[in-house]
């Protein structure tokens, strides 16, 4: 009975060494990074074929039906409640950039004793003394 219970665990661990191989063996081959770096080219072909196979099918198609039958309108609410917070956001970005900006001129303005606009290297003057900030072309 001993020889039989060895046996048997002999067996079993045998059994599990091949399949542990096996198994890495099969991971390697499934490995699909290893794959595309081992074999660029056909990989990109097959991604290009895949592609171009996908967009022939219309799956996009239906899947935007179904989204937008999913959805039925709600996309559209949270669409423009999206706009609204992001031109808000914008909008006092650019009144902060603004001011930070003006707040520059005005200290250069300051330490070069100048009076009146700024020139740009255009040959555009702005006055920001005026509140609607006129832009005036010098000859």
């Amino acid at each position: 009975m001993a020889e039989t219970t060895d046996d048997v665990r002999r067996d079993i661990e045998l059994t599990r060494e091949r399949m542990s191989k096996t198994f890495g063996e099969l991971e390697q081959k499934l490995n699909v990074t290893e794959m595309v770096k081992d074999h660029p080219w056909p990989a990109l072909a097959l991604a290009v074929g895949a592609g171009v196979l996908l967009s022939g099918s219309g799956s996009d198609v239906k899947a935007a039906a179904a989204t937008v039958a999913a959805t039925r309108g709600a996309s559209n609410k949270l669409s423009q409640a999206l706009d609204d917070v992001v031109a808000s956001l914008m909008t006092g970005v650019h009144g902060a950039v603004d001011s930070r900006v003006d707040g520059w001129v005005g200290e250069l303005k300051a330490m070069i004793g100048a009076t009146g606009g700024v020139r740009s290297p255009m040959g555009i003057s702005t006055d920001r003394s005026s509140s609607l900030g006129d832009v005036t072309r010098a000859d």
